[in-house]
């Protein structure tokens, strides 16, 4: 092969590699864009790419962890090979960081778990997690995904989100975890309220006898990029109402941790 025909066969074949990195990317950018699973259709709809090229890139991406597929439905989601990715990113853009010292202070001052949290799909992810100042046995739950609709962490960031995100959310029913998990209408008023007062409230939405509190963290440009808040019995946390002195508390490690990401402001009326 003459080294003209080897260098224009090389040319083409990175262009290819490059073509094929973005439109990846443009998928996960897509599966990303709101916490609903998305089908091969959907997404090749989005993009304007071929099925077949979108389901070889998602094959692709789940071999490496990037994507999931759910099983019932056959659509796609982002995977959880991503959030060793993204720990490693929180760390350098100083959330995770940021938020440890804060969440120390709010368990000792509250006497309760506390959990720091991001939005991942239609869950929050917890990214650091503080145990109770006490000796009973407690997991780590760094890692553990919880539902975004029916805990305080996925409420107080869908609140200050875009309108879009919600809906998004909303195309496909929410999952009923007990008796208390909030219908869509619920929700909608309970997003409203949390907008009101500062603070986002579950109680035994997600697992009956546990209820948390929580508020949004802002980063230096307004936007919601994660939550602070504390978890535990609902009778310790929520026994008629929020306890005494626990709101004020996870609002002040909500503010602060905004701060040190650079907010200038904390958007939410008073707690």
């Amino acid at each position: 092969m003459s080294n003209g025909v080897k260098s224009n066969t090389e040319g083409v074949r990175k262009r290819g590699t490059i073509q094929s990195v973005d439109r990846a990317a443009r998928i996960l950018k897509v599966l990303a864009s709101g916490p609903r699973r998305l089908g091969v259709s959907e997404i090749s709809d989005r993009l304007g790419l071929s099925r077949p090229t979108v389901h070889g890139l998602l094959q692709t991406l789940q071999a490496h962890g990037f994507v999931e597929q759910d099983r019932d439905s056959d659509k796609y989601q982002l995977g959880a090979g991503l959030l060793q990715l993204g720990t490693s990113y929180l760390d350098l853009n100083e959330l995770r960081a940021r938020s440890i010292v804060h969440a120390d202070r709010l368990a000792a001052r509250t006497d309760a778990a506390v959990r720091v949290g991001v939005m991942h799909g239609a869950s929050v992810v917890v990214v650091h997690h503080a145990f109770r100042p006490d000796d009973t046995l407690q997991i780590l739950e760094v890692g553990a995904e919880l539902p975004l609709h029916a805990s305080a962490l996925g409420k107080a960031i869908l609140a200050f989100s875009p309108a879009e995100l919600l809906e998004d959310l909303l195309a496909e029913p929410l999952p009923k975890l007990t008796s208390r998990t909030l219908r869509p209408a619920g929700l909608r008023e309970e997003l409203e309220a949390i907008r009101e007062r500062g603070v986002a409230r579950e109680r035994d939405e997600a697992v009956l006898g546990e209820s948390s509190l929580a508020g949004t963290i802002f980063d230096h440009a307004g936007h919601a990029v994660g939550a602070i808040g504390v978890v535990g019995d609902t009778e310790r946390i929520l026994p008629r109402g929020p306890a005494r002195g626990v709101s004020a508390a996870v609002a002040e490690a909500a503010r602060a941790v905004s701060r040190e990401l650079g907010a200038t402001r904390w958007p939410v009326g008073p707690v």
